[in-house]
């Protein structure tokens, strides 16, 4: 099969070719053309010589002038420290020596500016004629390197290019330019350091360079080319035997390679990585030269060509699988895998060769072929997608194909890291920005909205038919009440969405969330990956929280009796938002998130500004939820006071039963206390509640809740009856306390001493237990404050002030 090789030339050479080569009848005047060129050459390479001659002589006078300078300023010098010694003393003397010396102080620094201006000035000559050399050394070997291939007509290109001779005396021309311009560069990066503002010089001699290496780089590339297709590179994409259709092994070229060949390659490879790791160094200059830093993609340029046949190869069969784009990602990955293990046995031992840290050749194959594939997608993928989205033309199939191609790459570039990670390199891989398909979005930011938006109506989608089943928020509270009695001892370390009771709707919710949150784990950026989370997953769980909301709005408010079914639904929403705000407080703290949250401050300026930074990076969304469960709890707390409040309205108003011995309202509890009549209901229906709220809701707010109510009925009691002018006969004061008793037995099965949950009205009932004589003497010391407060704290009384420990007392009939 014959081979052609395009060869191209720049635009001057075209125009040029084509002007004295128009017809064929013009190739007879080749011989001439080619000695008027060779005159012309001649011609300018002695005007070059005549001006390197004057520029030799330039210098040589501004060397010889600022010697005569320097000589100069040293015989002042000694002159001056001779005419010194020879003075006379006196006045005289003194005042020509001070004289001489404001003029040395006046004319010296000048002289010294225009000694260093003078060195200066040498030292850029010197450094011209220096940099004049070596650029005009690069020309020449760049011209007898470039002339080498022009010599030959196109017929022998593929020839020569597997010549080992050729090619070794190629690679010496090209290693012998390139170390030219490694010295060209060191005195460049010596002019930077020293801080000479000479932007002329470096601009001239780098145009100069870049020509040249622009034209040494396509010939070396051209040659790579041409030895590759001369191997037989790239191998057919698939062999079947036609018998029985069986795959066949694909035949690796490089590794059938005889030992010329390998010889041919080895140089060629190295030609083209010391050329780059050059034009690495720089751009390093230059970039630092202008205070800007250079970011490396990390792929090699052997690599490079490797691929380019292959995706011109492949680049019809993806046209055709526009629709089907698992075809296209599977090509991609089949031709990956079969040759990557002959790419890394034959190119790693060069990499090692060339001392290339950190490179390996798996990872640069790897690399290479995606790169290759993701230019494929931009193009002619996702940019038609995204046109289609800004013409309005959205629709269902254009969000699921959309969303399609992302399921694909993030397994793409699953396989790409488990082929990489497979190789006994030593490495241990991360995906970078070039090897991650996902890294098409960090550099289109507007696609990555575009996804983010996909995955947000995609989520909602799937979400909607689940949440507004009401199955979803239904609490099982006969299991729950199961669970408590067969662990009756309470656990506050909640993990998972039954240990919270939440619903099922918000174990989906973060699930979702948290599904959307993953596949933005391979983006190349932390910084894009913040910003698609804000815009899809954390839209997400706003949705979720502002669905929490609007259900307790579209429920019944509570009143003075309360219903238990709204009551349960309520602890649903509480339970399904403290479940949630669990899950982002493990979120936050996972390393991930941390660094992503840093990254997020430094990018808004929040540090700079003087701000503080929020340090956890859901801190908004629990911030929303402990304040709708904050208010759900003080809305449960304030219907039970309230109901309690309503049932015991008689109990707190009939003053009389306390100062009367009358015990016919009287009921005996279990244990043969006496209570009264009108507590009875409260205290009934206040258990029945509690109960069903330590069945419903999780133990971590249930917790709060019963020593809120605890706290509140504590406040009441003490400010109804007590402050209230109550008088206390003896059986009053035995009744009081009965019932207060009774009371605390409501709240017995959540602690073991419920009475330090009401510091009030158990400081109330101790006060009326004390016999007359104590109180009297209590009494008595009332005026002496200091005593009142330790007898009080002696018996222990903390919490009543001496002045209310007297109302109390008085409010006693003995």
């Amino acid at each position: 099969m014959a081979y052609q090789v395009s060869v191209q030339l720049s635009p001057i050479l075209s125009a040029f070719v084509n002007d004295h080569f128009k017809t064929r009848g013009d190739m007879s005047g080749l011989e001439s053309l080619v000695k008027k060129l060779r005159r012309e050459c001649a011609d300018l390479d002695k005007n070059i010589g005549d001006l390197q001659n004057k520029l030799s002589v330039v210098v040589r006078g501004w060397i010889s002038l600022s010697d005569d300078i320097r000589s100069l300023s040293h015989e002042i010098n000694d002159k001056r420290k001779t005419f010194d010694c020879s003075l006379p003393g006196g006045e005289h003397g003194d005042a020509y020596s001070s004289k001489t010396e404001g003029i040395l102080r006046s004319e010296l620094p000048i002289l010294a500016k225009e000694v260093g201006r003078i060195e200066i000035v040498r030292f850029y000559a010197v450094t011209t004629l220096q940099l004049e050399a070596l650029v005009g050394d690069l020309e020449d070997v760049a011209f007898a390197y470039l002339k080498q291939r022009s010599r030959n007509d196109l017929s022998m290109c593929l020839s020569n290019v597997s010549n080992p001779t050729d090619m070794k005396w190629k690679h010496e021309k090209l290693m012998l330019a390139v170390k030219i311009m490694s010295n060209i560069e060191e005195i460049l990066v010596n002019v930077i350091e020293r801080q000479l503002h000479w932007s002329g010089l470096p601009k001239a001699v780098d145009s100069r360079v870049d020509n040249t290496f622009i034209l040494v780089r396509s010939q070396a590339l051209a040659d790579h080319r041409g030895l590759l297709i001369s191997l037989g590179w790239p191998p057919p994409l698939m062999a079947s035997n036609p018998d029985n259709g069986r795959r066949l092994d694909i035949s690796h070229p490089l590794f059938s390679m005889q030992e010329d060949n390998k010889e041919t390659l080895s140089l060629s490879f190295i030609s083209l990585c010391a050329l780059q790791h050059l034009q690495g160094h720089r751009e390093v200059r230059r970039n630092s030269h202008l205070g800007q830093k250079v970011y490396r993609n990390g792929s090699l340029w052997v690599f490079d060509e490797l691929v380019s046949p292959i995706a011109s190869m492949v680049e019809p069969h993806f046209l055709k699988w526009l629709e089907e784009p698992k075809f296209m990602f599977a090509l991609v990955y089949k031709i990956t895998r079969d040759l990557i293990e002959g790419i890394e046995e034959v190119l790693q031992p060069l990499i090692d060769k060339q001392r290339l840290v950190g490179c390996s050749a798996r990872e640069a194959w790897v690399l290479a072929m995606v790169r290759m594939f993701s230019s494929f997608l931009k193009k002619q993928t996702f940019s038609v997608l995204a046109e289609d989205y800004h013409n309005g033309n959205e629709n269902p199939k254009l969000m699921s194909l959309w969303l399609h191609l992302v399921d694909l790459c993030i397994s793409f570039d699953k396989q790409m890291q488990t082929l990489v990670s497979s190789g006994n390199t030593g490495f241990q891989f991360q995906l970078s920005k070039g090897v991650s398909l996902l890294a098409i979005f960090c550099d289109w930011p507007n696609w990555l909205g575009i996804w983010a938006e996909f995955e947000l109506k995609d989520a909602e989608e799937k979400f909607k038919p689940e949440v507004y089943s009401e199955k979803a928020w239904v609490l099982d509270v006969k299991r729950a009440a199961q669970d408590i009695q067969e662990t009756p001892q309470e656990s506050y370390l909640l993990s998972t969405r039954e240990d919270f009771k939440a619903p099922f709707a918000a174990g989906r919710a973060t699930q979702i969330a948290w599904t959307m949150i993953d596949r933005c784990k391979t983006l190349p950026d932390v910084l894009h990956q913040v910003q698609f989370i804000r815009s899809s997953a954390a839209r997400f769980m706003q949705y979720f929280f502002d669905l929490l909301l609007w259900r307790r709005q579209d429920m019944e408010p509570l009143t003075a009796h309360l219903d238990d079914d709204t009551l349960i639904k309520i602890v649903s929403l509480i339970n399904a938002a403290r479940y949630c705000e669990s899950v982002l407080h493990e979120w936050n703290d996972n390393v991930r998130f941390l660094e992503m949250k840093v990254i997020e401050n430094e990018s808004i300026g929040d540090i700079r500004s003087g701000c503080c930074p929020q340090t956890s990076f859901f801190a908004v969304e629990t911030g929303y939820l402990m304040k709708l469960e904050t208010d759900w709890l003080e809305e449960i707390v304030s219907g039970l006071l309230w109901e309690f409040n309503i049932l015991i309205v008689n109990y707190v108003q009939n003053h009389e039963q306390w100062g009367s011995d009358d015990s016919l309202k009287r009921v005996l509890d279990p244990e043969g206390l006496m209570l009264s009549v009108d507590l009875v209901e409260a205290l009934e229906s206040l258990k029945d509640h509690l109960q069903i709220l330590k069945t419903a809701l999780n133990s971590k707010d249930f917790l709060d809740l019963w020593r809120s109510v605890a706290g509140g009925l504590d406040h009441f009691l003490f400010t109804s009856i007590i402050l209230g002018g109550v008088k206390f006969s003896e059986w009053g004061s035995y009744q009081f306390k009965a019932d207060i008793r009774a009371l605390f037995r409501v709240f017995q099965p959540f602690c073991t001493r419920p009475e330090a949950f009401f510091p009030f009205v158990s400081s109330i009932v101790k006060l009326l237990s004390l016999a007359g004589e104590d109180a009297s003497h209590l009494l008595g010391i009332l005026s002496k404050v200091q005593l009142m407060k330790e007898w009080l704290r002696k018996h222990g009384i903390y919490h009543l002030h001496p002045d209310q420990a007297e109302k109390i007392l008085r409010s006693r009939m003995w």
